[in-house]
């Protein structure tokens, strides 16, 4: 004798229909529905545009100058215009004030296009070094370590760069306004390939003692 099955009321049925379409739902499967998730992502070429000969007669020296292009530091090579020298007369200072000048400048439309930025403030300063500076410190309107990690990372490399400003290959040391004793930031490969994650302090450059004098016989 064979057991009569539950009548399953009419009312209950579609919410059984929709209770295995939403079990069904749950695995991960492709889907031929087209999803409009936004546009992709611009690639920029970074291509550096010639630059515009300088002026004949107009003061200055080649630099390359260090822009932000694709979240890494890109050369970009320039005539830098020196700058007037006012009160400022240490001619290291007076490179490192025209490079922050040009750092400080908006690119031009053509570099933009090719994805060039600069994170450099502007205002930004360089002085003279203070007394019991090691030679060719470049004292900045605010400490290094104060600025935004992308603009320190373009100066430090800039400044590295530049044979105007520093005497060969190694760290660039900087100071800011006020007695603290100034710091040696080196350019590395890192540093330009990931210029925002350089909020590192440097290494604190001692003044070197003046040699005691010595006492004749």
């Amino acid at each position: 004798m064979r057991r009569a099955l539950p009548v399953v009321p009419a009312v209950l049925v579609p919410l059984v229909g929709v209770a295995l379409l939403a079990t069904a739902g749950c695995g991960i499967r492709a889907t031929t529905v087209p999803v409009d998730v936004g546009a992709a992502p611009s690639r920029v070429s970074c291509d550096t545009p010639a630059q515009p000969a300088g002026q004949s007669g107009t003061p200055g020296f080649p630099a390359t100058v260090e822009l932000v292009c694709g979240s890494q530091l890109v050369g970009v090579e320039r005539l830098v215009p020196m700058a007037e020298k006012g009160t400022v007369r240490d001619p290291v200072a007076q490179a490192a004030q025209a490079l922050l000048e040009t750092l400080e400048r908006t690119p031009s439309a053509e570099e933009r296009d090719a994805g060039f930025t600069t994170g450099v403030p502007a205002g930004l300063t360089a002085g003279e070094p203070k007394a019991g500076d090691p030679a060719g410190t470049v004292r900045l309107s605010r400490k290094p370590e104060d600025l935004p990690p992308v603009a320190l990372s373009q100066i430090v490399c800039t400044l590295a760069g530049s044979e105007t400003v520093s005497a060969g290959p190694g760290p660039v040391v900087l100071g800011g306004p006020d007695a603290d004793p100034p710091r040696a930031w080196e350019c590395t490969d890192a540093v330009r390939s990931r210029p925002e994650s350089v909020p590192t302090l440097g290494e604190i450059v001692r003044p070197t003692p003046p040699p005691s004098p010595s006492t004749g016989r």
